[in-house]
């Protein structure tokens, strides 16, 4: 009698237990949130929250200007922290240097340039800044070099008045050897020119300054500056403005005609490292306080990008031809500059993630039906021996039925979530299948008599 052939891989537990399958979605939900917090702590904040600027003195335009920067700006949650300094020169000496907290501040053209700072960039140019000598007595002057061998009051040091006072003598022949330079405050200049103890002094500022009104309103006399246009070639960080007759007053003609004055343009200056988001709402700042209309220049004039001192930032020019970028014109500013700032990085993880949502189910589908194909798999072996023994006996009978029921009894333990019920059922009905196939060989094998089982086995040896 041939000896039974045992089961080769059947009545065996399933290749994944629910006790595996949690395991390894614990890890997969583990290493998936040690990805995002990695992500999140490599990045860097989306954006500061305040903005360090050096403007100039209390009290002064530039210091004016930051303040109503600073409103603006409160409007989108970012702080402006406001440091007074002695002018121009000193926030250009403040934001050259890499490693100072400064970070945006007023320049006045002819400062510097970027051969000086290769680290700073205009945000734009906001508004001119006239320059304006008075002088006292009778004979009229419009030439600069009219002003040779008398006392001349040319800015405090540090200033960016006494730098562009002391280049405009010197380019008329005026120096410390053949004229008296001092160099005094506003305040000072204007007494000594009332006083008599000074015969003319340079100033800088707006025309609606208490300081310029102040003089405008006196008996002192403005200079015309009929050689403008050639000074402007010799100085491109100047410009030629007009001052209109009666601006100072209608009622008083004052003044009496058209003056011809030079302006330097005060100019908002950032370092380069200044993040993208907070120039264009910087630039929201600038378009706000400086678009309007003033004594020398149309509505819309400034901000303008009309300075060749610094490098024209990329935001600027992208501002000035198509606004604001498409998201921060209508996402609040936080949100707009965190999809901005991520977007890049996140594409590749999102695309990623949204790979892992659709595999995952056909994962977890896979793995539910594995429980049930490992029991097909034990069903088909047990069909296929049976199908292959040509004479089998009872032993095979009694063999054969174990393992089916074994396998029944494994089926109905199979824990599966109700959507694969009908998978289930399928592999129920497979079992009924080969255990009525076992029913029919042990009714043959019952009524067949031994001596015929011995005939066929000894037939095919």
């Amino acid at each position: 009698m041939p000896r039974p052939r045992p089961p080769l891989h059947r009545i065996q537990k399933p290749l994944m237990t629910r006790r595996r399958l949690r395991m390894i979605i614990v890890c997969g939900v583990l290493l998936l949130s040690g990805v995002i917090w990695l992500l999140i702590t490599i990045l860097k904040p989306a954006v500061q929250r305040t903005i360090v600027i050096t403007t100039g003195a209390d009290g002064g335009i530039y210091h004016g200007f930051a303040e109503r920067y600073a409103k603006v700006l409160k409007r989108e949650g970012i702080t402006l922290d406001i440091r007074p300094s002695s002018g121009a020169v000193q926030n250009f000496d403040r934001l050259k240097d890499a490693h100072s907290a400064y970070e945006v501040g007023f320049v006045q053209s002819g400062i510097g340039d970027a051969m000086d700072a290769p680290n700073l960039q205009t945000i734009a140019a906001v508004s001119y800044e006239p320059i304006w000598v008075f002088y006292q007595g009778t004979t009229a002057i419009d030439r600069l070099s009219q002003l040779q061998g008398k006392r001349i009051s040319i800015g405090v040091p540090g200033s960016g008045l006494r730098i562009v006072a002391s280049d405009l003598l010197k380019q008329n022949g005026l120096t410390q050897q053949n004229t008296r330079l001092q160099e005094l405050g506003a305040h000072k200049a204007y007494d000594a020119l009332k006083n008599g103890s000074l015969d003319a002094a340079f100033f800088i500022g707006r025309p609606d300054s208490q300081m310029m009104q102040t003089l405008l309103r006196s008996d002192l006399k403005l200079m015309n500056f009929v050689q403008a246009d050639a000074l402007v070639r010799q100085f491109p960080a100047l410009s030629k403005v007009t001052f209109p007759r009666a601006s100072t007053s209608l009622a008083d003609d004052l003044p009496h005609t058209d003056v011809t004055l030079l302006a330097a343009t005060a100019l908002l200056v950032s370092k380069e490292a200044l993040h993208p988001a907070l120039v264009y709402l910087l630039l929201d700042g600038a378009n706000e306080i400086h678009a309007g209309q003033d004594y020398f220049t149309p509505r819309g004039y400034f901000p303008n990008q009309n300075a060749e001192d610094f490098p024209i930032s990329d935001e600027t020019r992208r501002y000035f031809k198509s606004g604001r970028p498409f998201l921060q014109r209508y996402l609040p500013f936080w949100l707009a500059n965190f999809i901005e700032r991520r977007f890049i990085i996140l594409l590749p993880f999102m695309a990623l993630l949204f790979g892992l949502l659709q595999v995952i189910p056909r994962i977890y589908a896979a793995t539910m039906r594995k429980r049930l194909v490992v029991w097909y798999r034990e069903i088909k072996s047990l069909e296929d021996e049976i199908w292959a023994t040509k004479n089998p006996t009872e032993d095979h009978v009694r063999q054969w039925r174990r393992e089916i029921e074994e396998i029944d009894a494994n089926a109905n333990q199979i824990n599966i979530p109700q959507q694969y019920f009908g998978d289930v059922y399928a592999l129920k009905q497979a079992i009924s299948v080969v255990r009525a196939r076992i029913t029919t060989v042990a009714a043959t094998v019952a009524h067949t008599p031994p001596h015929a089982a011995i005939t066929v086995t000894t037939d095919q040896i």
